[in-house]
């Protein structure tokens, strides 16, 4: 079976497009053949900046003759329905046969179709490829119709056997398909003729082109540590930026520059950030010192001066870039030592956080006030942890965070140890956006995390109180990934609060926000808030304050207030749903997190997850899978009983009505999980209170087997189903266990 090449030969390719290019091609090119008839064995794709290149190995030869039976309408239908049926079958009436059904008699028709040769069929798909490839971005060039996302240059697409090998032909747009192409555009640009894959690879490495990007990362990176290594030094890893030069070159040469002794003292993040961003250098660092001395460049040829030329004409480039840097980070610095680290926040007053949530100023003034509420929680100091969130923003108006946005949070650091501030406030600056994302780091030291906390905490209640929640796939403000943030800050650290105290605090904070100062309402709605703080949630603290007011003035609160606690537990319910999701890759379900969600504290995340932890687990064992069964079994007889005596069997079952052994065992059983789950549920030694639970799970089974509930005497009966509500209320002490699925 014959072997195919495709190659799509165009001026450079962007780099962050190459690798879905090559994707792209092999599946559409694949899936055209393989929709056509000509299955194969394998493909394997491949980019440059400069070609796409598609491999296919066992290519059929020609496409299968198929006989396809088309079931007509009815022998009696009217003749209009037949001779439609005719003409999409593309045949006559007398080739038709018939077949009898339960419905009647039925014409159909056998059409047949002849394989066809790879050759044409090729040429179509690939054609029909290339008029409708999905670039994020192309234009038409040139005169024809065609778009691409640079100009196109040749195509080869030849076919392959052991006798030999043919071209493919086909014409787009004057562009006809061939067998020639192109080496390195400046060490070898004349023309190539090749036959096949192999061919073309080994007269491409000679051209000077390295066809895999894979290939061409590692002889970089290679190159790059190893001649760090040779001057004592390290190469700083950056998977992205690898992919990016290796997307940029044909012929990777890696040459190592120097770094002008004045910017050596800048921070290595200000030196990696603008090397990377700018001139797409890999920095390399001392690991004694930490500093970042030299920087990696990879240059797309060979020359004789190996490379002496191109590096300083980097070197002068990177100067001037640096230079920028350095003077942004002399100004920060001045400014910070002249006027103080929080005066550098004074400009975020003028800046807007969100139309209608206020200034950045404003903001920082909310998720102080919360860090300091919260800041026991986890045993930070409030009055550092307020500090903290006063200033862990203030680099937004820094000239180099203004540069260089991706900075924010690690200048703060720098800029608060310049300002003689703690180590815990400064690592709170850079470590307040933490965790980012699923695999993100999560901030442990105490006052990190009670401004990690505030900061997404006022995020998410803000949203919420301008009802900008996330909606399907659209989450612009980044909220699911906040919550995610809040569930593994408060997961890791153990942290163990109410939420509902915070969302009650925080949108009444932004209700009081966007309530006129002279309206007469907002003193009360000032002394809610004081209240929350002080002794609990909105609820309470409203009637607590309106207890003291006039009919009038209540019902300006009211109306002040309206839609908060509802609002209060729609974004509780975000968290539960988004706390599924988090405890799903645990192999937590759906359903074990509602059990427990139906408890009280279900707005303590680390409680509720403690709780759903353990019945999961118990739910893992034989023991506790049987008795959730057994649960549900004598739940289901109390529920019809319950219904069909209209009464509820929840007192005390009497021993003394036991008549087989097997039902004094249960109440014995009962006695003593009950006792075991009591202190345990007291102490929130979840395990042991689910484990008690399951060991009741021998007798629960062994009495539905020997005992029959519904018994003919009306004593018995309303004795065991009283046994039977004792089962349902020892379990759902636990967890409300008729959230279970099965």
């Amino acid at each position: 079976m014959p072997d195919l090449l495709i190659e799509i030969f165009s001026e450079e390719i962007p780099a962050r497009m190459q690798k879905r290019a090559a994707e792209d091609l092999k599946k559409l090119v694949t899936n055209g053949l393989v929709e056509a008839g000509l299955t194969y064995a394998s493909a394997g794709a491949f980019a440059t900046p400069r070609r796409l290149t598609l491999s296919i190995e066992d290519l059929l030869a020609q496409s299968p003759t198929t006989v396809e039976e088309r079931k007509g309408p009815r022998v009696d239908a009217p003749e209009k329905a037949l001779a439609g049926f005719l003409r999409g079958a593309g045949v006559a009436k007398e080739d038709l046969g018939t077949v009898e059904e339960k419905k009647g008699t039925f014409y159909v028709a056998k059409i047949t179709k002849e394989g066809r040769a790879a050759a044409p069929i090729i040429a179509e798909v690939l054609e029909k490829t290339i008029r409708n490839f999905p670039w994020p971005k192309s234009m038409r060039w040139g005169s024809g119709s065609l778009k691409w996302v640079r100009p196109l240059h040749s195509i080869i697409c030849v076919l392959s056997a052991e006798d030999g090998s043919e071209v493919v032909e086909f014409d787009i747009d004057g562009i006809k398909s061939g067998r020639s192409t192109r080496g390195h555009r400046f060490m070898a640009p004349d023309a190539i003729d090749v036959n096949n894959f192999d061919d073309y690879a080994t007269k491409l490495k000679s051209a000077y082109v390295m066809l895999d990007a894979t290939e061409r990362a590692d002889h970089i990176w290679h190159d790059a540590t190893n001649q760090a290594f040779a001057q004592g030094l390290e190469v700083v890893e950056d998977k992205g930026l690898l992919a990016e030069v290796a997307g940029l070159v044909e012929w990777p040469v890696v040459l190592m520059g120097n770094i002008g002794a004045d910017f050596l003292d800048l921070p290595p993040e200000v030196l990696q950030t603008s090397m990377k961003e700018h001139q797409k250098f890999f920095s390399v660092r001392n690991p004694k010192t930490g500093r970042i001395e030299k920087f990696v460049t990879v240059a797309n040829r060979e020359t004789a001066d190996q490379g002496a030329t191109i590096l300083a004409g980097n070197e002068k480039v990177l100067s001037a870039r640096l230079a920028d840097a350095k003077f942004f980070w002399d100004n920060d610095i001045r400014t910070v030592e002249r006027e103080g680290f929080e005066a550098m926040a004074a400009p975020l007053a003028n800046v807007t956080f969100h139309n209608k949530l206020g200034s950045q100023a404003e903001r920082i003034a909310r998720i102080a006030a919360l860090a300091r509420d919260i800041a026991p929680i986890v045993g930070a100091d409030a009055d550092e942890a307020e500090l903290a969130a006063k200033v862990a923003k203030a680099d937004l108006s820094s000239e180099m965070v203004y540069e260089f946005p991706e900075l924010q949070g690690i200048m703060g650091r720098y800029y608060a140890k310049k300002a003689g501030l703690s180590d815990a406030v400064a690592d709170a600056c850079r470590d307040h956006y933490s965790p980012l994302g699923p695999s993100d780091d999560v901030p442990t030291d105490p006052v990190s995390v009670v401004v990690a906390l505030a900061d997404k905490l006022d995020t998410l209640t803000g949203f919420w109180a301008i009802d900008e929640k996330p909606t399907g796939s659209k989450d612009p403000f980044a909220l699911r990934r906040a919550a995610l943030g809040v569930i593994r800050l408060i997961l890791t650290n153990d942290a163990r609060f109410g939420l509902d105290r915070v969302f009650d605090t925080q949108l009444l904070a932004h209700r009081i926000a966007v309530t006129d100062e002279n309206d007469g309402v907002i003193d009360t709605l000032k002394e809610i808030l004081v209240e929350i703080a002080d002794h609990g949630l909105f609820g309470a603290a409203f009637n607590a304050i309106t207890d003291k007011l006039d009919d009038t003035q209540t019902e300006a609160a009211k109306a002040a207030t309206s839609g908060l606690p509802e609002t209060s537990v729609d974004l509780l319910s975000f968290f539960h749903d988004r706390l599924k999701v988090f405890l799903k890759d645990e192999g937590v379900r759906h359903d074990v997190i509602d059990a427990c969600l139906a408890m009280d504290g279900s707005d303590d995340i680390t409680l509720l997850v403690k709780r759903a932890r353990a019945l999961s687990a118990t739910l893992a064992t034989e023991d506790g899978a049987n008795l959730i069964q057994g649960f549900k079994r004598a739940n289901n007889i109390l529920t019809q009983a319950e219904e069909k005596d209209g009464v509820e069997y929840s007192y005390g079952p009497d021993i003394k009505f036991a008549e087989s052994d097997e039902e004094k065992a249960l109440f014995a059983a009962l006695d003593t999980s009950e006792a075991a789950i009591k202190p345990a549920m007291k102490t929130e030694d979840f395990e042991a209170a689910m484990s008690a639970m399951a060991a009741m799970r021998p007798s629960v089974d062994a009495f539905f087997e020997a005992v029959q509930v519904n018994a003919e005497s009306d004593i018995l009966r309303r004795n065991r189903l009283n046994l039977l509500g004792r089962i349902r209320e020892i379990c759902l002490s636990v967890a409300d266990l008729t959230k279970l699925d099965g």
